[in-house]
């Protein structure tokens, strides 16, 4: 831990009667609070699959393909 933060923690722990332990659960249950889980868009995943599926699918192109990576950037 850095000393900055364990002055701090000891700082508080001083002040308001309570272990350092305590302040730091306290601390990760604060943090934990904001924190959300990604939110997964089963649909898009679906039609995603779905796409890959249909151009699997496709006859290969006589003559290779008809565009090159840096055309997919600029989409």
């Amino acid at each position: 831990m850095e000393p900055r933060k364990e002055h701090l923690i000891k700082a508080i722990t001083q002040q308001g009667g309570v272990s350092e332990a305590k302040i730091i659960r306290q601390a990760i249950d604060l943090h934990l609070g904001e924190i959300t889980a990604p939110q997964t868009n089963l649909a898009m995943w679906e039609a995603e699959r779905e796409f890959i599926e249909q151009i699997k699918t496709r006859p290969a192109q006589l003559g290779g393909r008809d565009w090159q990576r840096k055309d997919l950037y600029e989409r």
